[in-house]
This record gives C-alpha cells, structure tokens and sequence, in this order.
C-alpha cells in the first residue's frame, strides 16, 4: 500500500508499514476510516473507565490510550517508535523526555500555574513535539488534551468540530496555529482553535 501524506503529517518507516494488522487495505482512505472506527471505540473506552481521570499523567496511561486507538490496525500500537522522525526527540530519548513533560504538567496543575485550558493545550503541544509513537501523534495528543482537561473539571474541546486527518483548511489553521507556538511560545491561537 503506497500511502500519500498530507500538509503536516508524517511518514512511516516501511518497517513500520509492516505492523499493518488488516493486509487488505489497499489504500489511505481506508486506513483513515479504520483508524477512525478503532479511534471511536477508544473514545467510548475511555468515557467509561475511571483511569482516564486519575491516571491521565502516566506513561502507562499515555501508552494504554494510543494501544486502545489503534491496536486494531497496527501492530506496535501503544509502543514508543523505534526510530527518528522529521518531527520529535531521538527515539530513545522518548521515557525521559515524557516523564519530564508529565512532571511539568503535575506541577502546573498543583500550583495553578497557568489556566487549565493552557495546561491542556501546552500538555497536547509538548507531547506531539516528543512525538512518542510511529503515527498518530496528533490525534492521540487531543484526546489526551480532552481528557486532561475533564480531568481538572473543564469541557472537552472541540478541536473546530474536525478530526483533522483531511488536509483541508482546517487542518491547515491547526498547524498554523501550532508553528504560532513554536515562534512566539503563544498558546492563544491553538486555544481558541481548540476551542472551536
């Protein structure tokens, strides 16, 4: 299967290809609406089960999480990558680089230092920069930002009503809004896009 990217997306390894549980697929569009499906089911999981809200600021939950979304499509689901990417920390610099984002979030939380909205949504942006997994990063990344964000007793956002794997207009104002970080360290751009 000869998969095409979009604006902002990244490329997998052909090693990484091979983890492709569902050997008939044939082509991006029905991995996307694999993915999604597998994607909802993780969603109707993780609405029902207490470790979500108290155990949201752990690896092993950050892992469970990406193993719930995509263990029905690929085979190193809920696995740190294996390699570098054009995006995130060395691979192996991955445990340490997570652990000391999940510190930094326990300690925004505990000490009020920045609205929950911003702690979400900087816990969201750091985690898609470490870039954990092989694929699936950003969508992983929002639903870690919406269950924080439940956690500390907010909404989930919105993310403009969008899944964003389309490369459309949507996704690019996301990614828009993400390089705004990466420039001026400003959340208030993927705030108010996560807030839709």
């Amino acid at each position: 299967m000869e998969l095409e990217y979009g604006y902002g997306q990244t490329p997998l390894d052909d090693d990484e290809k091979e983890g492709l549980l569902i050997k008939t697929i044939s082509t991006h569009g029905e991995l996307n609406e694999l993915e999604q499906l597998n994607i909802e089911e993780a969603e109707l999981w993780r609405h029902t089960s207490p470790e979500a809200t108290e155990k949201v600021l752990t690896e092993a939950f950050v892992k469970k999480l990406h193993r719930k979304m995509f263990n029905k499509v690929w085979s190193w689901a809920g696995y740190f990558r294996k390699s570098n990417k054009n995006i995130g920390v060395e691979w192996a610099e991955i445990p340490m680089s997570l652990k000391y984002l999940l510190d930094n979030t326990k300690y925004w939380v505990k000490n009020g230092v920045y609205n929950n909205d911003e702690i979400a949504i900087r816990f969201k942006y750091e985690i898609v920069k470490t870039h954990c997994f092989s694929n699936g990063n950003g969508r992983h990344s929002r639903i870690m930002a919406d269950i924080l964000i439940e956690s500390l007793g907010g909404s989930s956002f919105s993310w403009n009503g969008f899944n964003m794997t389309n490369p459309d207009e949507t996704r690019k104002q996301y990614i828009d809004a993400i390089k705004e970080v990466d420039k001026s360290n400003d959340f208030s751009s993927l705030i108010k896009f996560a807030r839709g």
